[in-house]
């Protein structure tokens, strides 16, 4: 049995980290059987971060490495339509998507507007959490972000950076279907890791009040959201 391990879900979402989340859609997509557990504690994790997956006797983190794991091992043939072109398109808008994280990550941890509202639906969603834990995991992230460099800019300045991101996104979304067509692939899953992971947020934010503004990254998470839920 494939089992996924990642961090905990909050407003609905499976997993309220957007790699961790992007790994659950392609399974569910891809209509693999597997179990997902939720943790906190990232000590038996690949390099110490989440998502990881178990497979027998291996164990892969990273996500983009998961997914190219589970394509090699089970044949899986969500991509198989796609040329190099598209292909090559598919890694530009996951590398994209990772420097989304950084101002998605700010707003939730660093960001003093914001982070209380996010402290307090944790707690209130998961009765094992401590807010104990959650001051140490701000102090780490707010470390991260220093050397990462995008700590050292104003909060407005973060978001103006994320909502360049979503936009390069969202125009490249049509009115209908996914991407590259009517059927889904593996950067739809990544964008919706994504996506879904501000646009459910039950927390005004501006990254959010931008996904909103743009109706193409609004369909495409709903329709996602819609085929994995259940």
């Amino acid at each position: 049995m494939l089992t996924l391990y990642s961090y905990p879900d909050l407003f609905g979402v499976a997993d309220n980290n957007p790699f961790g989340l992007k790994v659950f859609a392609f399974m569910k997509l891809c209509e693999m059987n597997f179990e997902h557990r939720h943790i906190l504690d990232t000590s038996l994790a690949p390099r110490g971060q989440l998502p990881y997956l178990v497979d027998g006797d291996d164990t892969i983190g990273d996500s983009d490495r998961i997914i190219a794991h589970l394509k090699a091992r089970y044949d899986l043939q969500i991509d198989r339509a796609l040329s190099a072109g598209q292909l090559n398109l598919d890694f530009m808008v996951r590398r994209t998507l990772d420097d989304l994280y950084w101002s998605m990550s700010f707003s939730r941890w660093r960001d003093d507007r914001f982070w209380p509202s996010f402290r307090d639906a944790i707690l209130a969603a998961h009765a094992e959490v401590h807010a104990s834990d959650l001051e140490a995991a701000r102090e780490y992230n707010r470390l991260r972000y220093h050397y990462q460099g995008i700590g050292r800019y104003e909060p407005e300045q973060v978001y103006a950076r994320g909502i360049d991101d979503l936009r390069v996104v969202a125009d490249l979304l049509g009115d209908s279907g996914f991407v590259f067509g009517p059927a889904p692939a593996t950067v739809d899953a990544a964008i919706y890791g994504f996506i879904a992971n501000i646009y459910f947020y039950e927390i005004d934010m501006p990254l959010k009040r931008y996904v909103l503004s743009r109706r193409a990254l609004v369909r495409h998470c709903e329709a996602i959201h819609q085929r994995i839920s259940g």
